[in-house]
């Protein structure tokens, strides 16, 4: 299979169509057109891409939870219940684990368990099993934007019944929810599946109907450096873009250092930008997400809205366009509703308090931008090189060359050589660098960071700092300092 970075012409994508839609019976209740219709009657205020636009321009922080049980009814009242007592800004339909992997007769048993137990034994919504009408339910019933949050390397169908079912939003791509999600789906097939998806989004978006796309930017959600996580971003938008997607927002997974995760944010809009129009695509509107903190979390509700609060202050002061919550009940499984809300109650508290503050320029924060953007120009160039200039063919030749290199990804065609550490002051920093394509200034910076804080620490460098730093954060630190 020979993936290239190419419009889909609209008899190749119609002929797939047909196929994808025969995948479950619900499949078949899809009328495109209708879909389409429905879409251009929904009232402004319910429009994904509408809401974040406006947001970036007034230069606001917009919240969305995550959320999503396996009964329809009972997923109506959770989201329902996050809208008002939460104040969520935008609204989530997080879809089930059996869904993601395309089994969808598990899922059909997990429903029919949740009504016989009375509540979810599902981690999420199966919509495809519920169709489209269901969708349309959610949609109908709530006051904001919804959302589709999964984790699906082959997403198509659930995109088909989702748009139709009229949700403005569709999370995800062919790299970062496949390398972090799946350990045998290659990288070929993921990218491929995901032009389908985008080329649905863009045909809505040629018949006035526009639908933002978020790839997933935390990837593996642990200690990834921005310069993976941008590479990944930048990579899947330029695949949506191609598509004709006019609405995407990058994502950016918290990794604790205020200056780093500021400078993270500033330059992936920087880049987003400067590569989407370097290709042509100059009529994109390109957002920011922040995700808080997605590795562990304390045990202890105060402690866990301490790293709430964190985050939240980190997307305020970096002018991210809308924040990803967590809830105090990170460690201990899925939330209750009033944890769900409590989360986003103490998010809009910090994001409210810190509107009209900025962050101040410093030459700390400058520097924290210019690695980043060599990184990732670094990572990005050779991608392309790879390619001959074709973005899919070079990130598929980048992930087996090890030019792109998630760490703690379970995908057997990740290569798993990098390995960060925390620097001295928190930041993500890589402790082996693998094959990524760095100069020998950039791997010198890294190399002194490290060692710094290892002089501090009164240890050398080893992987027992990679350990203490993923536990850091549960037991009250940032950095994973010995005992």
């Amino acid at each position: 299979m020979e993936i290239k970075n190419v419009r889909w012409r609209d008899d190749d994508f119609m002929a797939m169509r047909r196929d994808v839609l025969q995948q479950w019976p619900t499949g078949r209740e899809v009328d495109l057109e209708e879909a389409i219709r429905f879409h251009q009657n929904l009232p402004p205020g319910k429009i994904f891409a509408q809401k974040i636009s406006q947001a970036k321009k007034e230069g606001v922080t917009y919240a969305q939870p995550r959320a999503g049980i396996a009964l329809l009814n009972e997923h109506l009242k959770l989201l329902a219940f996050l809208q008002d007592e939460g104040g969520a800004d935008f609204l989530p339909t997080t879809i089930d684990s059996y869904t993601r992997q395309n089994r969808y007769n598990e899922a059909q048993n997990g429903i029919e368990e949740s009504r016989r137990v009375g509540r979810s034994m599902l981690n999420g919504f199966p919509a495809i099993n519920y169709g489209v009408k269901p969708c349309r339910q959610i949609v109908e019933q709530l006051k904001v934007p919804v959302q589709v949050r999964h984790g699906t390397p082959d997403a198509r169908l659930l995109a088909e019944i989702t748009l139709a079912g009229g949700f403005t939003a569709f999370e995800g791509g062919g790299i970062s929810y496949n390398i972090p999600y799946a350990k045998d789906v290659s990288v070929e097939h993921s990218v491929y599946y995901w032009q389908y998806v985008d080329r649905l989004v863009g045909y809505y978006e040629e018949r006035g109907v526009s639908v933002n796309r978020e790839p997933f930017g935390p990837l593996t959600g642990t200690l990834v450096a921005p310069c993976i996580s941008h590479s990944v971003g930048i990579i899947e938008a330029l695949l949506a873009a191609e598509q004709g997607v006019k609405s995407i927002t990058l994502g950016y997974g918290q990794c604790g250092n205020l200056l780093q995760d500021a400078a993270a944010l500033i330059t992936l809009q920087e880049l987003g930008q400067e590569y989407l129009e370097r290709f042509g695509y100059r009529d994109v509107t390109l957002t920011t997400v922040f995700h808080q903190w997605m590795g562990g979390f304390p045990q202890d509700e105060a402690r866990a809205f301490g790293v709430i609060s964190w985050g939240s202050a980190t997307a305020a002061l970096a002018k991210a366009t809308k924040i990803i919550v967590k809830t105090p009940h990170e460690a201990l499984g899925l939330p209750t509703k009033e944890a769900n809300a409590a989360g986003i109650r103490a998010t809009k508290q910090v994001l409210n308090m810190l509107k009209d503050q900025r962050l101040p320029d410093s030459l700390e924060l400058r520097e924290e931008c210019e690695i980043i953007k060599k990184e990732t120009r670094a990572i990005m160039e050779k991608t392309l090189e790879l390619g001959a200039q074709d973005v899919a063919a070079g990130a598929i030749r980048a992930f087996a060359a090890g030019i792109i290199d998630v760490p703690f990804a379970p995908s057997r065609f990740n290569a798993g050589k990098t390995m960060p550490a925390r620097d001295n002051n928190g930041a993500v920093r890589f402790l082996n660098f693998g094959n990524l394509p760095f100069t020998d200034e950039i791997r010198a910076f890294h190399q002194k960071k490290i060692a710094e804080r290892g002089r501090v620490e009164g240890r050398p460098p080893s992987f027992q700092m990679v350990i203490d730093d993923i536990y850091a954060i549960s037991k009250g630190m940032l950095v994973g300092r010995p005992r």
